[in-house]
């Protein structure tokens, strides 16, 4: 029944996803791809609360079953890429969060318990799921799924911790050929860099780092008063990259100390590493069997990202599942994959995630059993470590 809903309201959810698609929208300015989801959702009897969380282009959208009960969110993502559109396909993933959302709500009067789809803008780099974690979006919600567009069918994908660091200093200008009179603000930052490659021969291999300078100077015969730097700094654990920063901290005081320069740190949002609950992601991988996909775990050595999902799974129990709409020479974040994300093949795996999710959440609202191995492993694998 609930794979029939979401047939009857395909060519809806096409539009949808090709409208914002043909309309990509950056972080935090997903109006226009708000105003489409919201008001599908709102055709078919959804309560909508925008704008959500604190943010203008995040939103709510409720429909109550018949009975108090678990509380089940389909997390929509819709931002773009700067200079690329939809190459991370979230224009599938928040019509498949809405068509999961719509399809179930057909049967909610035999449910107890309420359907919610949120709106989450900017997760390509705005961490839009952390600030509406700071601003309460996430309260009184039981359980979190989405899924993403990829090269293959997965289940049970991890992610690391990531966060972004900008590092700043400040000197003194002088010209070139009386260096003595200036204070290098760039030799500090080249001095930065020097000693986090040092830290890589201490820190543990799944540690990553990358930076590039964003301010050196301004003419080769000025010494610089000022530079700057970005660096994302990725771990295995929230934990891990926290020492990480510290460690970074003392390199950069170094830094100051050798050429005199005055350091400033900015830490943007942190993504915590993701926790995938099995028994959800199980549930979901016997409900895409249903509709002829198979779905698998990642193979070994398999290289994961971050995404702000991770502290949503941090809170509650998670899924972020992945489904194939391109073959795994075609890169995430790309034109090319922007493409596969509006071809027919994206069109089918669209209907087809949003009915695994809808029955994933199917399977939870009506199974007690189900939800009590969903906290239990969310206990003992999630709580504990945090």
């Amino acid at each position: 029944m609930i794979q029939q809903e979401v047939d009857n309201i395909k060519q809806d959810l096409w539009d949808l996803s090709h409208k914002i698609h043909q309309n990509p929208e950056i972080r935090f300015q997903e109006e226009k791809a708000v105003k489409w989801q919201t008001e599908l959702l709102k055709s078919h009897g959804f309560t909508i609360d925008t704008p959500f969380a604190g943010l203008s282009t995040s939103y709510k959208a409720t429909i109550k079953g018949k009975g108090e009960g678990p509380r089940v969110a389909f997390l929509a993502e819709y931002d773009a890429l700067e200079g690329v559109g939809h190459g991370c396909g979230h224009n599938m993933i928040a019509t498949m969060s809405v068509g999961a959302a719509i399809g179930l709500s057909k049967i909610v009067d035999e449910l107890d318990g309420e359907i919610i789809v949120l709106g989450c803008p900017a997760e390509e780099s705005g961490k839009g799921k952390v600030v509406m974690i700071n601003n309460g979006g996430f309260e009184g919600i039981d359980y979190a799924m989405m899924v993403h567009p990829s090269t293959r069918n997965l289940i049970g994908r991890g992610g690391l911790a990531a966060i972004v660091l900008d590092i700043e200093f400040r000197g003194q200008a002088a010209h070139s050929k009386e260096p003595a009179e200036g204070i290098n603000a760039l030799t500090a930052i080249i001095r930065t860099f020097s000693g986090i490659d040092t830290l890589r021969q201490i820190w543990k291999d799944d540690a990553r780092i990358n930076g590039i300078i964003t301010d050196g100077g301004t003419a080769p015969n000025i010494i610089p008063e000022y530079a700057a730097a970005r660096f994302t700094v990725r771990a295995k654990t929230s934990k891990y990259l926290s020492k990480m920063v510290e460690d970074i901290k003392r390199v950069v005081d170094a830094a100051a100390l050798i050429t005199g320069a005055e350091p400033q740190i900015k830490q943007g949002l942190m993504s915590t590493e993701r926790y995938s609950n099995a028994a959800m992601g199980k549930t979901f991988k016997e409900n895409m069997a249903t509709v002829g996909e198979i779905m698998e775990h990642p193979p070994e050595g398999l290289s994961v990202g971050s995404s702000d999902i991770g502290n949503v799974s941090m809170i509650i129990p998670t899924i972020h599942e992945y489904i194939a709409i391109a073959p795994t020479t075609v890169k995430n974040h790309t034109k090319e994959f922007a493409q596969a994300a509006i071809s027919e093949k994206s069109d089918e795996m669209l209907l087809k995630g949003a009915k695994g999710l809808a029955m994933t959440a199917w399977d939870i609202l009506v199974n007690e059993k189900l939800r009590k191995e969903i906290y239990h492993e969310f206990e003992n694998k999630v709580l504990e470590k945090s």
